[in-house]
């Protein structure tokens, strides 16, 4: 990655980098929501910029509420809107510095869910997590079920309740049963947890009978977010025998706004795991498609600061997005620009790396403490929890901001 310097100011070790400029959808002062890109602490208004003539896509496409239809575009076109925007940002003589216009201050700023997600997928992909739960739940000496080694194992969610971050989830309520129970209750959930994942979002369709290889995923993937997967434990436990989850994971999921594109992060990719046994030939695939990702977890309560709980690595993944796009398309299954596919928890080789309340507490065994002294095994009412992830190399940092969330109390 060559060293480049930009005339606009950047905060040390901000996410929003010149190597990064990922796209998102914002408003002003209650105005229509548009498309920009993040620099520093701000934002570039992309159909302002292209009013000026300085890129070359109508702005219309900017104008929506979604990137759905810039993204539809194609790479060819997408790819250089982003390389022109860094070289105007990086030229002495850049046209941007006579129109201070273009740029609005995040801070200012209210943020959108950057796609409209007509379809979402979860994956569970992370060796170190399913091991965990295996052993929580089935056998400590047999703990992953027969099928997980050949096949990146996934659900399809609801996609209508990806919310983006910074909104209030409600604590659901559903039915429940525990192990004394002769029948169920209904009521809210008392282990809500939180999932630490990565999603990726789609950036070219597919129509149905299509199969995507792995060595063409990645022209298929526009960029990644941070990903949380809020989880009701005991509503789950009840519910997923025979077909798996439903209400206890379908009430809501958080994503950050600006997605990061794979062209950015291309320089932070890394080996995967060795996969034994080998895998069939359709999830084969060669190169680094694994990505070093620093990812950490925090939790605040109405009483005490934030504390971190978690920190993890997306490089950890057993099955990468390559295996995972092919292996979701293998049937013929169609994707859209738009729709989301979720690593699943993102865990890494100790507790400190555990991606759940599920693991950190060990199904509750284990409470830990806020910094306040405060104890916790799950989510609590205005417990607020907040995601982070960073990639960085030779001083070069691209970072996806946060994904943050507050649970309310139940109506």
């Amino acid at each position: 990655m060559k060293t480049l310097k930009t005339w606009v100011t950047v905060p040390d070790n901000s996410d929003f980098s010149i190597y990064n400029l990922p796209f998102g959808i914002f408003s002003v002062n209650g105005d229509t929501p548009r498309a920009g890109i993040a620099i520093g602490k701000q934002i570039i208004d992309l159909a302002a910029i292209s009013d000026l003539g300085l890129i070359a896509v109508n702005a219309s496409y900017f104008r929506q509420r979604t990137l759905n239809e810039f993204i539809s575009l194609g790479k060819k076109i997408t790819n250089k809107v982003r390389l022109d925007v860094q070289r105007l940002l990086t030229v002495e003589n850049s046209p941007l510095k006579n129109h201070s216009e273009v740029f609005v201050s995040q801070q200012d700023a209210k943020m959108y869910l950057p796609v409209h997600v007509g379809d979402y997928t979860d994956f569970y992909s992370s060796i170190e997590h399913a091991t965990n739960v295996g052993k929580m739940f089935r056998d400590p000496e047999n703990a992953l079920l027969p099928n997980w080694r050949h096949i990146p194992v996934g659900y399809h969610g609801r996609a209508s309740s990806i919310v983006v971050s910074g909104t209030d989830i409600r604590r659901p309520m559903g039915q429940v049963k525990t192990n004394d129970m002769e029948v169920p209750v209904f009521k809210a959930s008392g282990n809500l947890d939180f999932e630490l994942e990565m999603g990726f979002i789609v950036g070219k369709s597919t129509e149905l009978g299509e199969r995507i290889s792995t060595q063409e995923a990645a022209e298929h993937i526009f960029g990644l977010v941070l990903f949380n997967d809020w989880s009701a434990r005991d509503i789950q436990k009840w519910e997923y025998v025979p077909l798996g989850p439903f209400l206890g994971k379908s009430f809501a999921s958080s994503m950050s706004p600006w997605i990061v594109t794979l062209e950015a992060l291309e320089p932070f990719k890394v080996q995967g795991p060795e996969q034994q046994p080998e895998v069939l030939s359709y999830l084969k695939y060669e190169g680094e498609n694994n990505y070093d990702i620093k990812l950490e977890v925090g939790m605040s309560s109405s009483t005490s600061e934030e504390t971190t709980i978690s920190k993890s690595n997306f490089k950890y993944m057993y099955w990468n997005m390559m295996q995972q796009l092919a292996h979701h398309t293998v049937n013929g299954c169609n994707i859209n620009v738009g729709d989301v596919m979720a690593s699943g928890t993102i865990s890494g080789k100790d507790e400190s790396s555990y991606g759940s309340l599920l693991e950190i507490s060990w199904g509750g065994k284990k409470p830990f403490e806020l910094k306040d002294g405060s104890a916790r095994t799950f989510i609590e009412d205005n417990d607020t929890v907040t995601m982070r992830g960073f990639a960085e190399k030779d001083g070069k940092r691209v970072g996806f901001g946060q994904v943050t969330g507050t649970i309310l109390p139940s109506t």
